[in-house]
């Protein structure tokens, strides 16, 4: 069974690399599904973290886009907290090839 994914990124820098992994998570020997990812720019500013809050809960695992600025954006940060209170395993994924990046606080290994 593969497992259910989670994916929390910066929507105004990366949200091709979110488009780039939904597609990969297409090809049938992928190991996990994406089942939601960030809302905060889809969702009322209001219930975004609600929304997060139940979509997380739902996810086996949750995966941090990390692009040049990802450690700083406060959507991302919100999502890792709320990951942690769930108990939810959390992994960091370079997006780009080239460029210096600095972990998400408390999003775990980067890979």
């Amino acid at each position: 069974m593969r497992k259910k994914v989670f994916v929390s990124f910066e929507h105004d820098t990366d949200k091709a690399l979110k488009d780039l992994l939904i597609g990969q998570s297409k090809n049938p020997g992928c190991p996990f599904e994406v089942i939601d990812s960030s809302l905060k720019e889809a969702a009322p500013e209001k219930t975004w973290e609600e929304k997060a809050e139940a979509r997380i809960k739902n996810a086996d695992l949750i995966i941090v886009l990390a692009g040049p600025t990802t450690y700083r954006a406060a959507g991302v940060l919100k999502e890792v907290a709320m990951a942690h209170r769930q108990g939810k395993k959390i992994v960091q994924l370079i997006g780009y090839k080239e460029g210096k990046y600095k972990r998400v606080p408390g999003a775990g290994r980067r890979a």
